[in-house]
């Protein structure tokens, strides 16, 4: 059976604009692998690993199906000196930010630079989700990661 390591990485969630809502991460996290909800927003404390199995994953053409870790990583910068124990051996990086939250929209560039440019990943291993909290409006418009100038040729 394959294995796939996966980290959920991206900035933390801000208490002052989520009162009972949840982290993102956390969210996607529980949802893949059919973990329970969590009904508050508590901000994971380094990171938490999940495990589940999809037997329908092929490789080469043969059912072999894959085991997954999901690794729930922090986003607070505290937990930064354990980001190159939780990178080792890596097959994927998600980046995952609230669009609503101005700086979240700055900090994408630190998460693709230290999760996946530092760890030599292909774009093709990294997913970036830009999330909106259901009711905030942010679902109406357009985002722009990056202006005119500096957007890549």
């Amino acid at each position: 059976m394959l294995k796939a390591k996966i980290l959920f990485v991206g900035p933390c969630e801000q208490r002052l604009i989520c009162s009972i809502s949840q982290s993102g991460k956390t969210v996607l996290a529980n949802f893949l692998t059919e973990s329970s909800d969590i009904t508050e927003y508590n901000p994971t404390q380094g990171v938490r690993i999940l495990e589940f199995e999809n037997p329908h994953v092929t490789s080469n053409n043969k059912g072999t199906g894959c085991e997954f870790e999901l690794w729930d990583c922090g986003g607070d910068a505290k937990f930064e000196s354990c980001w190159p124990a939780l990178m080792k051996d890596a097959h994927g990086v998600v980046i995952i930010f609230n669009a609503d939250i101005p700086s979240h929209l700055k900090e994408i560039e630190m998460w693709y630079s230290c999760f996946v440019q530092q760890q030599f990943l292909q774009d093709t291993q990294c997913l970036l989700i830009a999330h909106h909290k259901p009711g905030s409006g942010g679902d109406k418009g357009s985002l722009s990661l990056c202006n005119e100038e500096t957007r890549p040729t």
